[in-house]
């Protein structure tokens, strides 16, 4: 089949061959794809470039082709499951020091054999991560990723590391619930930590099992999970994280110092962490509004035996409505009532 003729592009009027044309445009054009500028023309229905082969070797585009190919599909969005999470092995004879700079929580009074809430804070006081930090060993800590990625999180944490003789290691596995075993207490056994959580126990490994129990324990107990859309977006009395001990007031300097002890000592927090009931399952993370406006931001949700429970962050004043009320709905037709409530 003989070549054919090259066509001009629309970007310029020019032919492929022509050397005024950049070398990404030419390529583009021999093996029948279009370059940058015609792509955007071509949304707006504007491009007339052809694609053409280059030899008998090659399939030719079909006829019923068009000038360009179809875009793929969009992906259907997923549920998330929030269960699934990630860690970070913090090794090294400086890790205990590097996390207490960094960290909101007392990492140097943690003991061995022993977990804490904890988490990470920007320089304007915003929520990072939160996490269980586990002390596994003298010189040997582990992060388990209460939402987030381990990848993200190690690329951003690396940045501070300078001359800290630590090794930051990511770890993929899964949770689990287990029997009750005390509080803040860690065991290691065939490469499975359990995390003791008083009622129950919160193991974390590659095959734990899928025991899923924990998951409404912790959020009735107001144990924060966090979705993608509010990583870096919260303060940490909107999310009761003084409460858990994952900040610490009188602790010496680390991200976020100044902000925390701010609004600990002169408050100006107007949001906080609530327990409520949905009429419907909605995604983690939803957004919902009341007349227009921004009016709770969901956390973590949990349907089961037709009851919808979350955490929620909601303004004081919407949470005094929403409590007069008994119950409100949504721009999104969502009805939800409050449980229970929580401190900064």
């Amino acid at each position: 089949m003989p070549a054919a003729r090259p066509v001009p592009c629309l970007v310029g009027g020019k032919r492929a061959s022509s050397p005024a044309l950049s070398w990404r445009v030419r390529s583009a054009l021999r093996v029948g794809r279009t370059c940058r500028a015609c792509r955007y023309r071509q949304k707006r229905n504007t491009c007339g470039i052809a694609a053409q082969p280059v030899d008998a070797k090659q399939q030719p585009l079909q006829a019923s082709e068009g000038l360009h190919r179809a875009p793929p599909a969009p992906t259907p969005a997923r549920m998330p499951t929030s269960h699934v999470t990630q860690a970070v092995l913090i090794e090294g004879p400086d890790a205990v020091a590097f996390a207490h700079s960094q960290f909101a929580s007392q990492v140097t009074a943690l003991a061995n054999g022993q977990w804490q809430f904890s988490s990470w804070l920007d320089a304007q006081g915003r929520v990072r991560n939160v996490f269980h930090l586990a002390r596994i060993g003298d010189e040997r800590l582990m992060v388990i990723l209460r939402g987030g990625n381990a990848t993200d999180f190690i690329d951003a944490l690396r940045r501070f590391v300078f001359r800290s003789r630590v090794k930051l290691i990511a770890v993929d596995g899964s949770l689990a619930g287990g029997e009750a075993m005390p509080m803040h207490h860690v065991d290691v056994h065939d490469d499975v930590v359990r995390l003791g959580c008083g009622t129950h126990a919160m193991l974390f490994g590659a095959h734990v099992g899928n025991n899923e129990t924990w998951r409404l324990q912790q959020l009735r107990a107001g144990w924060p999970w966090l979705p993608d859309a509010s990583l870096n977006d919260m303060l940490p009395p909107a999310l009761s994280l003084h409460r858990l001990g994952a900040v610490a007031i009188d602790k010496g300097c680390y991200p976020g110092q100044e902000i925390v002890a701010r609004l600990h000592y002169r408050g100006g927090n107007k949001r906080h962490l609530h327990h409520v009931v949905l009429s419907e399952a909605v995604e983690d993370g939803s957004l919902l509004h009341h007349e227009g406006r921004k009016f709770v931001q969901l956390l973590g949700v949990i349907a089961q035996d037709e009851r919808v429970e979350a955490l929620a962050v909601i303004s004081d004043e919407d949470a005094n409505n929403i409590a007069q009320h008994t119950e409100i709905i949504s721009d999104e037709k969502i009805t939800m009532h409050l449980l229970t409530g929580w401190p900064d």
